[in-house]
């Protein structure tokens, strides 16, 4: 099967959760595995200086890549979300806890990071509230885009919280060779573990 086809029926991919969850690296993992283009929001966002596009720039980037065959697509940006619902087919919601969340950014801290265009040496206390907060303020609303998108359009959404992820990405990468796809398992499973240790 050709890579760029997908697997089991997967074409356009949105990788989403909590800032530490592991997005962008899991992201990184599948495309390496299934050869899908990986598309990140925070680089459509950003500039190398610090500052932002416009939003309509980043409509028109952002839009620009919707319309492709193929992509995954990391990156949370609520404004947004609804409108890349409405074209892919498949989401991968890493849910972890708080805690998990926190340790995954504080290790990311003064790393070159393929997803950001600078390197990020501290971890301000306004980002640490934000993945604080993020459960109560934002997950509510993206759980019920989720389910609404899943009801709707049949988007398979595949979240750590229904303790099924590793299955279904097991599922999907079915087929490839099993190199390819135990370098994406490993790290979802490792994050897996992690989850299930803090429970």
């Amino acid at each position: 099967m050709d890579a760029v086809t997908g697997y089991s029926g997967m074409r356009r991919v949105l990788v989403i959760g909590c800032p530490g969850a592991g997005k962008s690296t899991f992201a990184r993992r599948l495309r390496d595995a299934a050869g899908l283009p990986l598309h990140y929001l925070d680089m459509l966002w950003h500039n190398p200086d610090r500052t932002t596009v416009t939003r309509a720039e980043f409509d028109e980037r952002l839009q620009r890549i919707l319309e492709e065959d193929a992509w995954i697509l990391d990156g949370n940006f609520a404004r947004t979300l609804p409108k890349r619902l409405e074209y892919c087919d498949t989401v991968f919601f890493l849910d972890f806890p708080t805690d998990v969340c926190l340790e995954g950014v504080e290790g990311c801290s003064g790393m070159k990071r393929e997803d950001m265009p600078w390197v990020e040496h501290e971890f301000d206390e306004e980002f640490r509230q934000y993945i604080i907060d993020f459960p109560a303020e934002r997950r509510p609303q993206m759980v019920d885009a989720l389910e609404d998108a899943a009801a709707r359009r049949g988007v398979r959404v595949h979240t750590t919280s229904k303790a099924e992820l590793v299955q279904a990405l097991a599922d999907v990468l079915s087929g490839l060779e099993v190199g390819r796809a135990r370098a994406c398992l490993t790290f979802i499973m490792y994050r897996y573990a992690t989850y299930w240790a803090s429970r």
